[in-house]
């Protein structure tokens, strides 16, 4: 059935790639903690519960939109110019460079450069001083909770050796 004031069917398909990538990035979180402590099952399942229930909600409502014509699968709307002057595809580029080079940068040195890279994109340039304090503010928090006081597994670079090795002789 289609709309009745003649407009046509809006391109849904594109708007379901993020819901998509999110359950299957939940199944493989998932999957990654089955051996885990009880305690980390119980917060990873909460918090993939939650995402997978909402995702599902967004399945339903797009399924119900779909019957009645109003949608389509199409993925026209997925990329267009705004994408590249608004900076999307700078931050996926900046997202992915972060996954490859944590692993050698350490956790610290891969989020200060990805916060202060991700927040020029986004404010187009303007107030670098404000954003680099930040960025190193923020990753300077995350390196103090994660791996100096709760010692997580995150990886370690040249700032978090250093660092071990200056709090360990101080």
């Amino acid at each position: 059935m289609r709309p009745t004031n003649n407009e046509p069917p809006r391109m849904q398909g594109s708007e379901l790639v993020i819901p998509v990538l999110a359950v299957a990035f939940t199944l493989y979180f998932f999957s990654t903690i089955w051996h885990s402590p009880w305690t980390a099952k119980v917060s990873a399942f909460m918090v993939g519960g939650i995402l997978l229930t909402v995702c599902a909600l967004f399945f339903l409502r797009f399924a119900i939109t779909f019957s009645k014509g109003h949608a389509n699968l199409s993925l026209g709307s997925l990329f267009s110019r705004d994408d590249i002057s608004s900076g999307r595809v700078g931050l996926v580029i900046t997202t992915v460079a972060y996954c490859i080079l944590i692993g050698q940068l350490g956790f610290t040195l891969t989020t200060f450069l990805f916060l202060a890279i991700s927040m020029t994109i986004l404010s187009k340039g303007e107030r670098p001083v404000l954003i680099t304090v930040s960025s190193a503010i923020i990753a300077l928090c995350g390196w103090a909770l994660f791996i100096w006081a709760f010692d997580t597994r995150f990886p370690r670079g040249w700032f978090e050796t250093t660092m071990k090795a200056v709090l360990s002789n101080g």
